[in-house]
């Protein structure tokens, strides 16, 4: 495993991180939680060493699991979770008032009550889970923030960004100087963040948390036009219609990638990922094992060649699956 800086904030994160949401359960059907378990423990004998999760991510229950298995453990781990609207309103529609979804009180609350969940006396990073840039020249999230950060129950805060992807996203906020680091969707297809938010972060050392590298799934190669997903699982909706027939057509194009050694797409998109200097780490979902064994070579193998890199600029393909 390989180690890079989370921004200014000086914590040297895994390149690969554990996504928490899989484990959680709920839209993602088919979590095992003796399998969850075991694959943190495992993630962790191998060098991962960030965590991230949100108290959606099974109403909590995926804070619990990650706060059991990271209990006990010696070495040195950081969590990142998550501040939900309190509208309960996924990505955040422009115009809509700040008290709605991050009325100061609420930060708070929802801190403490992620706290109490872990396990923990701090969390790591606490990052509001949408975001408007609209919101900020308004004191209640930085008032809120900043008193989480002097009560010792917060050490760096952040951003998870949502679509629609915008290459200017969150920059007014960064220029508050309040922003330690951005969570945001970046892989082969979804290259957005490479026009104006890396370069900034890199300008401002605001570290950048890679979400849905593989595309929640899409950039594998193990979707098929027949494929069936668990009964009750979100992908059944997310790849609904012909979606899956595309996504197949386009990790057929992506072949080309498996030479010198590189054994899977999977691979290949984290060390795309990998292969950009502004990214300092990778949430995957590991529910299985053998996902963080998989998940963790990535790092060891190090970016893509760039002969590889230029020919991808071929295959971007800005969709949005949630809309």
């Amino acid at each position: 495993m390989r180690y890079r800086k989370l921004g200014k904030t000086g914590f040297e994160v895994s390149e690969i991180g554990f996504g928490g949401w899989g484990i959680g359960g709920a839209w993602w059907a088919g979590a095992n939680d003796d399998e969850s378990l075991k694959s943190m423990k495992l993630a962790l004998e191998l060098g991962v060493n960030f965590f991230d999760t949100a108290p959606n991510y099974g109403d909590g229950r995926s804070e619990q699991l990650i706060g059991t298995a990271l209990r006990g453990w010696s070495g040195q781990t950081y969590i990142a979770t998550k501040v939900n609207p309190k509208n309960k309103v996924w990505p955040a529609a422009p115009g809509t008032p700040l008290a709605e979804v991050f009325p100061q009180e609420w930060i708070i609350e929802s801190t403490e009550k992620s706290l109490k969940k872990l396990g923990v006396e701090q969390i790591d990073v606490q990052l509001l889970h949408v975001w408007l840039d609209e919101w900020a020249d308004q004191d209640e999230w930085k008032e809120a923030l900043l008193k989480l950060k002097t009560q010792g129950k917060v050490r760096a805060c952040g951003l998870s960004l949502n679509y629609p992807l915008k290459p200017d996203y969150g920059a007014r906020a960064i220029a508050t100087g309040l922003i330690d680091c951005c969570e945001v969707v970046y892989n082969i297809y979804e290259r957005a963040p490479e026009e104006g938010l890396f370069p900034l972060a890199l300008q401002k050392e605001v570290g950048i948390i890679v979400k849905s590298p593989l595309d929640e799934g899409a950039l594998t190669g193990k979707i098929t036009p027949e494929t069936v997903f668990p009964e009750g699982s979100f992908l059944d909706w997310y790849f609904r219609g012909d979606r899956k027939q595309e996504v197949w057509q386009r990790t057929k194009a992506l072949e080309f990638l498996l030479h010198d050694g590189c054994e899977t797409l999977s691979e290949a998109a984290l060390r795309f990922c990998l292969s950009h200097s502004a990214v300092s780490t990778i949430i995957a979902g590991m529910r299985k094992p053998e996902h963080a064994q998989a998940n963790v070579r990535a790092s060891g193998k190090g970016p893509l060649p760039a002969a590889d890199l230029a020919r991808l600029k071929e295959h971007g393909w800005p969709h949005d699956f949630w809309a």
